[in-house]
């Protein structure tokens, strides 16, 4: 497949935002792409080059990329600079630096054999020299990196141009989630009404989409249903519902539920086979060569040559034996000194779950039965335990355990149905867990992990940098981004200089396509920060889309006096809370005060 046909469909992908016109395009394009080609297109049109978990990086900075811009032109760096000042976008400096000057100045920079004709390109070939630049380490690996990139550049028309500088920046940005893409190619291979929930099963234990385009395209749906897990590839967590009150979580989980301590640390998933041991974040990142003391612990503590497991990695202080805050945990995440780190913040692992063992997965089985073979298993230390738990089926019973799970230095509890039916759902966000943290009880009501679609420069003390944010809920249905409030209280004089750095360095021309918002921002950014607030309740807002029209016509939900807590870089924008979760929370706060 030429690039240049790619390439025409991402130009229909960027003019529209609608998501259902999105997955008629994405139909089109599958129907015309070579099944050998499958997994690149999936790959490159999710704004990728493989699956997340694996962790390759293409490692471009704006600074390399408009050192490639400006001597693929014969220009000065400062030219491309400025026009980058002026555009917001590096993909449409290179397609309209590279229009303007054609591909005439490159010819120095090549031998005959290398140069082919403008258009040339093919979707394979692109995709295996980004593969290529994603493997280059070491001295000089930046001029390298940069010289492949001339070479794409010499044989790219100007369109072609702006998406793979968008692809190697990381910024496709068409408003294409994974869910999306499941979406279409179970219209475009699916066999009947349940197809969409298998090929999502297939990609929740596998984590990895463009394997789950790449089957269907040569094999079909019998091969996707054939998919299983497998040891060290990881699977989408299952995530956790909300809910304020003991009476309601009781009512909600059948009158009896499990209560375990909500830790305040790191989720992570362990993949355990013989002695090789990974370890995955909550954004299925490996974290492994950060936790050599985990590792080495759960080679000691699980009898079992091939199991996965969940737990949370806190940070722990072993002489008054208690959890230390996240935010000293997060200082471990390093990628040298590691001895030293280790050294300095001991942690402790609590398990809470298993989804495999030997060959077999658990995630059809009840969570009682996953929590007995767990147990049978881990023989604890001083770094693995169990999570607590106790079952409870009285509100007192309930706010006992809760206290002493605060009283313990935990941020709340997790409640988990215990009925038959209760599975693993991998890649959901369900009620049969729900968490109940302290902040629920507080007299400041509510936290929330919500994304920073932009920005509005501060004035006063704050000149100079973002003194307010905008901050937005994840609408899972319609994956985009709904404005809820403008975050301006709770930050240090240090946050606001990283914040302001941070956002600034993921800057956008315009509002991104999955942003929704009525709000003008002085400045826009790609939803990738997710940042956790309190507010002090929720009020229906004409000027917020998160949930627009659900409670009444031209108005959205809005949380009132937010104030930032923390960074949660744990989380991907996609794990952030949701517009139902938000609208749930109004709907009780409102019965509550009737």
């Amino acid at each position: 497949m030429k690039l240049t046909t790619l390439t025409d469909f991402y130009q229909k992908l960027d003019a529209t935002t609608k998501r259902l016109e999105m997955i008629d395009i994405l139909m089109d394009l599958f129907e015309i792409t070579p099944h050998k080609e499958m997994r690149a297109v999936v790959y490159l049109t999710s704004g990728k080059i493989c699956a997340d978990y694996i962790g390759l990086e293409l490692g471009f900075a704006d600074k390399m990329v408009i050192k490639a811009i400006a001597k693929s032109i014969g220009k000065a760096e400062h030219e491309v600079n400025n026009l980058f000042k002026k555009k917001g976008d590096l993909g449409e400096v290179a397609e309209q630096l590279i229009g303007q000057t054609g591909q005439q100045q490159l010819e120095a920079f090549f031998t005959p054999s290398e140069k082919s004709e403008e258009g040339d390109l093919t979707v394979e070939n692109v995709w295996d020299i980004l593969n290529k630049i994603a493997l280059i380490e070491g001295k000089g690996a930046n001029q390298k990196k940069t010289n492949l990139l001339l070479g794409l550049y010499s044989k790219a028309t100007p369109v072609e141009a702006k998406y793979i500088t968008r692809i190697v920046l990381s910024q496709l940005r068409l408003g294409i989630k994974d869910l999306t893409i499941i979406e279409a190619l179970s219209r475009k291979y699916g066999e009947g009404d349940d197809s969409r929930q298998i090929i999502e099963h297939a990609y929740n234990v596998t984590s990895d989409i463009g394997t789950i385009g790449d089957v269907l395209a040569k094999d079909g749906m019998e091969a996707i249903k054939k998919i299983k897990i497998s040891v060290g590839r990881p699977i989408r967590m299952m995530a956790a519902q909300r809910m304020p009150t003991a009476e309601e979580i009781l009512e909600k989980l059948g009158g009896t539920c499990a209560l375990e301590f909500k830790y305040d640390g790191e989720r992570v998933q362990a993949h355990i086979d013989g002695d090789n041991i990974k370890l995955y974040s909550r954004n299925l990142n490996e974290i492994s060569n950060m936790y050599p003391d985990v590792t080495a612990a759960l080679k000691r503590s699980l009898k079992s040559s091939q199991v996965i497991v969940e737990g949370e990695i806190t940070a722990w202080d072993p002489d008054s034996e208690r959890l230390k805050s996240f935010q000293i945990l997060m200082s471990r995440k390093r990628k040298y000194g590691i001895e030293d780190a280790m050294e300095k913040i001991p942690v402790r692992v609590f398990l809470f779950d298993i989804l495999y063992k030997d060959g077999e997965s658990l995630l059809k089985k009840s969570y009682p039965e996953r929590r007995t073979v767990l147990e049978s298993l881990v023989k604890e230390d001083s770094v693995i335990v169990l999570a607590s738990r106790e079952n409870v089926s009285t509100p007192d019973e309930f706010v006992e355990y809760f206290e002493k799970a605060i009283e313990s230095g935990c941020e709340g509890i997790m409640a988990k149905d215990i009925r038959k039916e209760t599975q693993y759902q991998a890649g959901s966000r369900g009620f049969l867990w729900i968490k109940h943290k302290f902040d629920y009880s507080s007299a400041f009501n509510d936290s929330y992990d919500f994304v920073v679609v932009g920005g509005f420069y501060g004035k006063g003390r704050r000149k100079g940098t973002l003194g307010t944010l905008l901050m937005a809920a994840y609408n899972s249905e319609e994956e985009r981004f709904e404005t809820v409030c403008k975050l301006g209280t709770g930050f240090s004089d240090e946050d606001l200089i990283k914040i302001t750095s941070d956002l600034m360095s993921i800057t956008v021309e315009k509002k991104p396509k999955d942003v929704i918002s009525k709000l003008e921002a002085d400045v826009w950014v790609n939803p990738e920060k997710v940042y956790e607030i309190q507010g002090a309740d929720l009020s229906t807002s004409p000027v917020h889309t998160c949930a627009l029209d659900e409670i009444k016509k031209d108005t959205g939900i809005a949380i009132r006096f937010p104030r930032f807590i923390r960074y949660r870089d744990d989380k991907k924008p996609e794990l952030a809370t949701t517009t139902s979760e938000v609208i749930d929370a109004y709907k009780r706060q409102r019965l509550k005060s009737t």
